[in-house]
């Protein structure tokens, strides 16, 4: 009885599984203000994903900031955030719905929200949503991309500039405390070679280890 039930089980989960295959969120980013001034993030069910930015101009209104190089690489998300996303998209009929806020606000970037899968694809586009769910989705998406940026940009700091990466550590802590970065465990292995480096400080170090016990949550 008990391997009849598990096999159940494993069929209905491998059900589910290829119910999603081919199932991919992509959100395409835009604002000349920024650097980067362009970016894409593509996510699967499983978290896994893709991610390439490109430069643009930094501004350093709110605090110096060391430009981060262009960004392609492969990312690995956790199971929970991207199921919370795929959700989202769900709930909103794979976004084949206007979700542009028709009041006029400050241009925060122009989003564009790309659902394609097995039960349907849709498109959403705007600067702000006018639908509070979408928008959360939006902001979080713009905090991991925030994250894998600001892991290059550590990246470049540790090779040239060791020094300061104390007090970016510190704009990275504060950050991930308050949700302008998400999904810290995508920048992982970063965090892993500064917590094993010699060469940096050890206040730097500590923090690495710090992160690295939230890159599953």
């Amino acid at each position: 009885m008990r391997s009849a039930f598990l096999a159940l089980a494993g069929g209905v989960l491998a059900l589910s599984v290829h119910a999603e295959t081919g199932a991919v969120l992509r959100m395409d980013f835009s604002n000349p203000a920024l650097s980067p001034s362009q970016w894409t993030l593509v996510i699967h069910p499983d978290g896994s994903g893709h991610f390439n930015s490109k430069r643009g101009n930094p501004s350093t209104a709110d605090r110096p900031v060391i430009d981060a190089p262009d960004v392609d690489r492969d990312i690995q998300l956790s199971a929970e955030f991207a199921n919370r996303v795929f959700q989202t998209v769900r709930r909103h009929r794979f976004l084949n719905e206007r979700c542009d806020s028709l009041q006029k606000v400050a241009f925060q970037g122009l989003k564009k929200i790309t659902y394609t899968g097995p039960e349907g694809q849709g498109t959403c586009e705007f600067n702000y949503s006018k639908d509070k769910e979408i928008q959360a989705l939006s902001d979080s998406l713009v905090a991991v991309a925030s994250t894998i940026v600001e892991g290059a940009r550590l990246e470049l700091l540790r090779h040239h500039d060791p020094l300061g990466l104390d007090s970016e550590m510190d704009y990275v802590a504060d950050a991930v405390h308050d949700g302008r970065l998400q999904q810290i465990g995508a920048i992982r292995g970063l965090l892993e070679r500064l917590e094993e480096d010699s060469g940096v400080m050890e206040r730097v170090r500590k923090r690495a280890r710090e992160l690295l016990t939230q890159a599953d949550k």
